[in-house]
């Protein structure tokens, strides 16, 4: 394999530049870095039909909220929805860092997106953002009715450490029995916290997310040692992935996740349910949020949205 050659400019830019590592930064450095690269990465913000700031009642409080309905879609006109969560390592990331991102799912899927601004680490460690995620997800499903939202019709999605969210939520709602979720989209997800997948020995250094970066963010979020193998921090360790909602899983050839993404598309379809997998073979983790200098994260994007407007019928 090799980079893609958008890839390898954009690295040899952030060498030139001399941009710290996310590991070098304070939490607070980290998070005004991270969407400051965004901006400079995203494509173009579409203009979508309606956003609007809500929250919902979380077990620490008030959890914000920005629902997103599709460009050219009718206000009253009842809508599929995808609840989506950030990624940024459960320490960094916010409704702003993915909100093109979400614009782009709701204009190509038809689809709502609920995006979710969940509480970080090292303020509040784990559990505390699998709480603030099934919380939300359950308010959106029990609001549905008042949002014009079509509470049979839900997905739940992210990237990275959202996509670990996705993931366990898609869990937890399977055994609590009175939320039914449609679709997860997991993209790049961590599903094992262990770190004991070949690509972290192979993608560990030069991709930009390191093993420094990565042991940086579960550091923070995990304050427990023994909680690296709770199934709630890695999904993969689950003992049952049986009866679990259908699933896109994309991965990234030169990201230290590949193999436990992989992995954990071959768990969901070894269990009998249906799992799409995709690797993109010539990017690193986090290219899909950067439409503005990868071409391939626009297709990625693309394969996305498609798949989910299939899985919820919009």
């Amino acid at each position: 394999m090799l980079l893609h050659p958008q890839v390898q400019a954009l690295l040899d830019l952030t060498v030139q530049r001399g941009i710290p590592p996310t590991h070098t930064l304070s939490p607070e450095q980290a998070r005004s870095a991270y969407l400051l690269r965004g901006s400079l990465v995203n494509p173009p913000s579409p203009q979508v039909a309606l956003v609007c700031e809500l929250t919902a009642d979380g077990p620490a409080g008030q959890i914000p909220l920005r629902l997103y309905r599709p460009v050219d879609s009718v206000a009253d006109h009842v809508l599929p929805v995808l609840v989506w969560f950030h990624g940024g390592g459960w320490v960094i990331g916010d409704l702003d860092s993915h909100d093109v991102l979400c614009r782009e799912l709701a204009n190509l899927s038809g689809c709502a997106v609920v995006a979710v601004d969940y509480r970080l680490a090292p303020e509040h460690p784990f559990p505390a953002a699998v709480d603030d995620v099934m919380a939300a997800t359950q308010w959106v499903h029990d609001h549905a009715a008042d949002l014009h939202l079509d509470a049979s019709r839900l997905a739940v999605g992210g990237d990275s450490a959202g996509g670990n969210l996705a993931a366990v939520v898609a869990i937890l709602a399977r055994d609590q029995g009175n939320l039914p979720i449609a679709f997860q989209l997991l993209i790049y997800p961590v599903t094992d916290l262990q770190q004991g997948h070949a690509s972290h020995t192979s993608n560990g250094q030069g991709y930009s997310l390191t093993t420094d970066t990565l042991n940086y963010f579960y550091g923070h979020y995990v304050v427990a040692p023994q909680a690296i193998t709770d199934w709630r921090a890695s999904p993969l360790l689950h003992d049952d992935h049986t009866n679990l909602p259908p699933a896109l899983v994309i991965t990234a050839g030169y990201d230290p996740l590949r193999d436990e993404g992989r992995d954990y598309a071959l768990a969901l379809t070894a269990a009998g349910g249906r799992a799409s997998y995709a690797c993109f073979e010539r990017q690193i983790h986090g290219f899909i949020g950067m439409g503005g200098v990868l071409d391939e994260a626009n297709a990625a994007v693309a394969l996305c949205a498609g798949e989910l407007k299939r899985a919820l019928k919009a």
